[in-house]
């Protein structure tokens, strides 16, 4: 399951929008969110996502390129990962 699994985290300075943008960008690549965490701290926002791409037609590739740019517009950091490369990672 893993392997259609990516992780996105959203990092920045709070704003109106963030949440709205990220998830439209999700919404018309046929990324499911399948969990969502956010929280402010400081006046920073970060935010968790959780997301599956088995049911999009659009590469994984072209989704983090697409979040990503999303981020520059936003004036935020995106990081998008498959997931089974993020657990990897955290169990070394």
């Amino acid at each position: 399951m893993s392997e259609n699994q990516i992780i996105i985290t959203v990092s920045g300075v709070d704003k109106i929008g963030i949440v709205a943008k990220v998830t439209a960008v999700l919404a018309q690549f046929e990324v499911n969110i399948e969990d969502i965490k956010q929280t402010l701290m400081q006046g920073h926002f970060v935010m968790f996502m959780l997301g599956n791409i088995e049911k999009s037609k659009f590469p994984f590739k072209e989704i983090k390129e697409a979040l990503v740019e999303t981020g520059k517009e936003l004036g935020m950091e995106i990081w998008v990962q498959r997931k089974e490369i993020f657990d990897n990672m955290h169990n070394i």
